[in-house]
């Protein structure tokens, strides 16, 4: 499934796409983040902002643009703590006076195995992440997030970062950056986890969605398509480290050069990030262990199989 290549919204401009919603895309465009950052804006008179986005005076400046007369933002929610989409909400509450609504700061949501790996210091990640963020209100899987006219449900989807969260509007989904409409998802330990990726992508799975608006890129129409083609995508990935570590001990640099070969050099490194948390996955579940201390330069190796 590749990327599409016609999505060419409007940036800065409240585009509509069903009947209480619409999109403002922001001025953030990047190797990473497509065309810039979706911020949603849900409801037709209480408003809920769905990702504020970046620190951004034009973005902020055409969100606020977007509430119309006998309309206010009611509701701020992140759906995580990434730079690209937390950091405007402050100033946005500052403007409105809406609280602001997230699953948790920056560590909130980490598996047990990247709290350890976080305590050792030694994996790198923290790419772009938003370590200030403090959300005024803090939501729990499951919670029911509602204002005059809509109504969300909390689903906890860990694994491009802890604290991430999808939120379920009737049959629509906002998957922020776990389903996106271009590409995977970068996942970096400590803040990224691979195994709870794929448990994420298959919690996803077993409901009936109509559509997903992601954090990058275009709707998702067909949703479950999207879901098989990201779980076989990270299964494929899986296969081709697996095939590379039966010729010889290996490290996820190396890994990663060898097996992501069309990928441009400004996402190599994002690349090899990805080959590490696969790499503590298979580590996680006895297939792969590594010789030296964990790091992105350990060298790994396969565990033989009975």
């Amino acid at each position: 499934m590749l990327p599409p290549d016609d999505f060419d919204p409007p940036i800065g401009h409240a585009e509509h796409l069903e009947h209480g919603l619409r999109r403002i895309v922001a001025p953030n465009p990047s190797p990473m983040t497509y065309r810039g950052t979706n911020t949603y804006v849900l409801g037709t008179t209480a408003l809920a902002v769905i990702d504020p986005g970046p620190q951004n005076i034009q973005h902020l400046e055409a969100i606020l643009s977007a509430v119309g007369a006998g309309q206010h933002v009611s509701h701020i929610i992140v759906t995580h703590t990434h730079l690209d989409h937390s950091p405007l909400a402050r100033d946005l509450a500052a403007q409105t006076g809406a609280p602001i609504i997230a699953f948790g700061d920056a560590q909130a949501g980490r598996s047990d195995v990247m709290q350890k790996l976080a305590a050792t210091g030694v994996v790198g990640g923290g790419e772009g992440i938003d370590t200030a963020f403090e959300p005024d209100q803090i939501v729990a899987d499951g919670e029911i997030i509602q204002g005059a006219d809509w109504t969300l449900e909390v689903i906890h989807t860990p694994g491009h970062i802890g604290n991430h969260i999808s939120l379920a509007w009737n049959d629509v989904c906002f998957t922020a950056d776990h389903v996106m409409g271009w590409a995977s998802s970068l996942v970096s330990p400590p803040d990224g986890d691979l195994t709870d990726f794929m448990q994420s992508c298959e919690r996803l799975q077993k409901r009936a969605w109509r559509v997903f608006y992601p954090g990058h890129g275009a709707q998702v129409d067909d949703t479950a398509a999207r879901l098989d083609w990201l779980i076989t995508h990270r299964r494929s990935r899986e296969a081709a480290i697996l095939e590379a570590l039966a010729k010889g001990p290996a490290n996820a640099p190396t890994l990663a050069a060898a097996i992501y070969t069309e990928t441009p050099p400004a996402l190599l490194g994002a690349a090899t990030r990805n080959v590490l948390a696969q790499l503590i996955d298979l580590h996680s579940r006895s297939l792969a262990t590594h010789i030296a201390p964990l790091s992105e330069d350990a060298i790994f190796n396969l565990i033989p199989q009975p």
